[in-house]
Formats: structure tokens, sequence, C-alpha cells
């Protein structure tokens, strides 16, 4: 896990899933288009947001656009992250107009998922308080897991791994193959790795094995309340404390008050809701 200053996402990241999507939905040409609309006819794009949001993934919806046009300018009127009322007016698109139509699903599939994750970060984020960092987790996309961890950031989140390597995490079914949560966090230490230990426990048995093992942070899995309670007081000054299962927004509150550093929540990446999005075109002059 590496905390950052939000920042725009290299166009590294998102370059090829973009082409990819594209050509998923042309297949071998959009015939719609190509049939009603002349191929030297300019369009205006504009992108409005139907309902309240936090906007996350604007130069994404651009890339799509410029792939099929490289002429096609995007003005954007709000920032990335800036929390936006329904009715809002997100940005214009101006290019061909038939480079426009067909991009136009594609770029609003990936805004409207983007929105959607930076939009339940926030929520999440808000009902923290500042009282404990939220953290997402790998549970993504297939292939665009740089784009949605890149909203959680939008929504106010923090990444946890971005992949295998990124962070040792020592669950369930390692502990049950290495031999139990000693083994497996001495097997670790033998391994050399340069990097925090973080052992997943379910029972105040198991995290009395993973603090005398030298666990630098404990993931406490499907706790109640009250054993939640006494992980983060035995846990204390001894390894940090991510809350992780079950947690819900409407539980957020009451989690955030035990003194946990972290609460992990695998919902804002697999479980955001799509924002509604326009993209109404118009023939252009520009």
């Amino acid at each position: 896990m590496k905390i950052a200053p939000f920042a725009p996402l290299e166009p590294a990241f998102y370059r090829e899933v973009v082409r990819r999507a594209l050509a998923e939905d042309l297949g071998w040409g959009d015939v719609t288009t190509e049939g009603t609309v002349s191929s030297d006819l300019r369009g205006r794009g504009r992108l409005l947001a139907r309902e309240p949001c936090v906007v996350a993934g604007l130069d994404v919806a651009a890339e799509a656009f410029r792939q099929l046009d490289p002429n096609a300018k995007s003005t954007w009127y709000v920032s990335e992250g800036a929390s936006v009322g329904a009715g809002a007016l997100l940005g214009d698109v101006i290019g061909r107009a038939g480079a426009l139509l067909t991009a136009e699903r594609t770029a609003l599939n990936f805004l409207q998922r983007l929105c959607g994750i930076a939009t339940l970060t926030r929520c999440y984020v808000e009902a923290a308080g500042g009282r404990t960092i939220v953290l997402d987790t790998r549970k993504t996309a297939p292939t665009l897991r740089a784009l949605d961890k890149y909203a959680v950031r939008a929504g106010g989140g923090v990444n946890h791994r971005l992949a295998l390597d990124d962070g040792i995490l020592i669950k369930d079914n390692h502990i049950a193959v290495a031999g139990g949560v000693r083994n497996a966090v001495k097997r670790m230490k033998d391994a050399g790795q340069d990097m925090p230990i973080e052992v997943e426990v379910k029972t105040l048995d198991e995290l009395e094995a993973a603090l005398d093992a030298g666990a630098d942070r404990i993931l406490a899995d499907n706790m109640d309340i009250d054993t939640l309670r006494e992980v983060v007081r035995r846990a204390r000054g001894r390894a940090r404390v991510e809350i992780s299962g079950g947690v819900t927004l409407g539980r957020v509150p009451e989690l955030a008050s035990l003194g946990a550093e972290f609460i992990s929540v695998g919902a804002i990446t697999h479980s955001a809701h799509a924002i509604d999005l326009s993209f109404t075109i118009e023939p252009s002059e520009d």
C-alpha cells in the first residue's frame, strides 16, 4: 500500500485498454453511422451528469474519441475528483461527427464506471469522517485494475495492493497450506522480502499467533464489533489493524470509531453502480 497525492493517470495505463474496447464495439465497422452520417461532417458532443456524482475518467473518455479522430478536441469544465450535481455540464468534445458517434458508447462505459467507483468511494470516506483510512481491494474488473484503482483515489480512498508483487498479505489459504499462522509468518520472514507482513485473522487465537510471530499488520476479517474492539486493543503498539469483511456503508461510522488504522471495502470497485451520464451530439461548424 502506497499513499500518494492524487494525480492524473498516465495514458500508458489506459491507451491499450481503450483501443481494445473500441475494437470490441466496432467489429467490422459502424454500419449505422457510416450509412447515415457524411464522413466530413463535424460535430459537437456535450457530456452531462444526470445524477450527482464524483467525476473520474475524463481523460479516458477523451482517449476513446481521440483514437477514432486524432484531431478531436475535448474541453472539460470540471476537475477529476470534483463533486457535481445532476445536470452539471462536464465538457464538450468537437471532432468528426462519425467518430463521436462511434466512440460514444465506449467513452461512456468507461466514464460511467469510473464515476460510479469514485462516487461510492467518496461516500465511504465521508462516513469514516477522517478517523480511519478507506482502502480498496483487488476485487476489480479484469484488465481494468489501474482504472478502477485510479477512480478510488479520485474518490478520496487509498489503494491497497495494486498487484500480488506490491505487498505481502498472508490469507487463510496461505495459512492452511503453510501449516498455521506461525509457520506462514516464519517462512515469509525467511523469504527476505523487504515489505511489511500483513496477516489475515478470523479469531483472537489467530491474532495472538500473528502478533507473537511478528506480523506488522493484522487484517481482521468478518468479526463482530466486540471482537474487533478487542483486536484493536491487543494489537495497539504491536501491529496496525485493517478491518475487512462485511463493511457496509451503514457500519462505517461505528467501525471507524474503534481505532483501527484502515478499513478495506471490496464493494467500492465490484459493486459501484454506473453513473447516469448523457452525451448529446449535434452538427458543428467548429
